[in-house]
């Protein structure tokens, strides 16, 4: 008995996503509590598994489209979804044919009255949505190598043909537009205006991706964004790490790095100065007492940024560790909406990928954002003596509808002072 696939509960706030990759083609077995189809939401993706052993007897939902909560994305049917038996690929075949217009013919591979050639002799070996992309593309099953379980043949083995057809084929011109078997017009395929499209590649942008995107742009259309610089010797620091990396590590369990220490003098400062930790809500300013500090992980797919909770009450080793945790969760795609909600004031590393200097984009509804960068060694002059130090640059973006400007730069001076003397941030914490 056939049991439908639903989307499920995606969180609070969340009510609809975009299926990503299905995971298993049709007619494939599958396991309960196997992974079988991708969906993408606004924060984070996640998979569907099976709830039963079986077959992914049919997939109603495909790559790109957007899919409510319960709504049925496909089924899964009994048995073992051996594709090596030819008589159950007969039957599926001869019932499609049997939906079909007698008109369209079975296996001559000629074309037929909707304008289409039929799949041809491969058509045994691939599922009646792959048939049915081959039929649109004209794509003659018959010379693909099925990369399948049995040679069965797939979604992406039909797509990677198509890519390289489409490279070698030159561009036609027709007066009409193509048609579908509807009737309706179907647009043109987009044509470079230098005649190059056989060297670009179009990639679906991911839910996640388009998210970004769009928040960045309201971040920068609402606030009044404004950034300060500064910059810290490193050396107390690295000295410190230097000394106690080791003996922190073995006693702790977690790295020391650096993080540790821009959290708590960021907490130091917006202890200072209480305004940077709020959020403008119409003529409010809600005024922050607890300090959720979001740390920006680079991902695949874009920034995320998951939240350490109370960062105020946790010490260096927590701290640490809660980041390690959150950045791999993060590079696995595995956070939760609860590692993603909230936040009162961001942390961004662009060092870690070479970046000496940037003004980051404040994360809405935030009122400030820290940008720590590449620490260079560099000459700088004290007690009227040039040295070299490893120096940091520091960058403070705000909205300045709620921040002044000497405000501003007031806090980022004194993430510096506690930055440059470590011991401070003991108290600070």
């Amino acid at each position: 008995m056939a049991a439908e696939i639903h989307v499920p509960e995606l969180g609070e706030s969340v009510a609809d996503a975009t299926v990503g990759r299905w995971l298993k083609q049709e007619g494939e077995a599958v396991k309960s509590g196997e992974a079988l189809v991708e969906l993408e939401t606004d924060k984070i993706n996640f998979e569907v598994e099976a709830e039963q052993d079986g077959v992914l007897q049919s997939i109603s939902k495909n790559e790109g489209e957007t899919v409510n909560v319960g709504e049925v994305i496909g089924t899964l049917g009994e048995g073992d979804g051996a594709p090596e038996q030819p008589e159950a690929d007969q039957h599926e075949e001869q019932e499609e044919q049997a939906e079909q217009p007698e008109s369209e013919g079975e296996d001559s591979g000629d074309e037929t009255s909707n304008g289409h050639r039929d799949a041809g002799d491969g058509a045994g070996r691939a599922s009646p949505s792959v048939r049915k992309l081959a039929q649109e593309y004209e794509v003659d099953l018959a010379e693909i190598s099925g990369s399948g379980s049995g040679g069965r043949i797939t979604r992406d083995d039909v797509e990677r043909l198509i890519r390289e057809q489409s490279r070698t084929a030159a561009p036609e011109k027709t007066e009409e537009p193509e048609r579908d078997g509807k009737g309706e017009a179907q647009p043109a395929p987009a044509v470079s205006e230098d005649g190059r499209a056989d060297l670009e590649e179009r990639v679906r942008l991911s839910r996640r991706r388009q998210t970004i995107a769009q928040r960045l742009v309201e971040s920068q259309q609402t606030a009044a964004m404004l950034t300060t610089f500064n910059e810290v010797d490193m050396s107390a620091v690295m000295e410190l790490r230097k000394r106690r990396k080791e003996s922190f590590q073995e006693r702790t369990g977690a790295r020391l790095g650096f993080m540790s220490f821009f959290t708590k003098a960021a907490i130091g400062a917006l202890k200072a100065f209480p305004k940077v930790n709020a959020e403008l809500q119409d003529s409010e300013l809600v005024l922050k007492k607890y300090y959720d500090i979001g740390v920006a992980v680079s991902t695949d797919e874009g920034l995320v940024v998951p939240v350490i909770r109370d960062a105020d009450h946790k010490n260096f080793a927590e701290i640490e560790q809660g980041i390690a945790d959150l950045a791999t969760k993060a590079r696995e795609g595995k956070l939760t909406l609860e590692d993603l909600r909230g936040g009162t004031f961001t942390i961004t590393n662009g060092g870690i990928f070479g970046s000496l200097v940037s003004t980051p984009i404040l994360t809405m509804p935030q009122v400030a954002i820290l940008g720590m960068h590449k620490i260079q060694d560099r000459p700088v002059v004290i007690d009227g003596e040039v040295a070299v130090r490893p120096m940091m640059y520091l960058a403070l973006s705000y909205d300045h509808r709620v921040i002044d400007g000497a405000e501003a730069v007031s806090f980022l001076v004194r993430i510096k002072e506690l930055v440059e003397d470590p011991e401070s941030l003991l108290l600070e914490g």
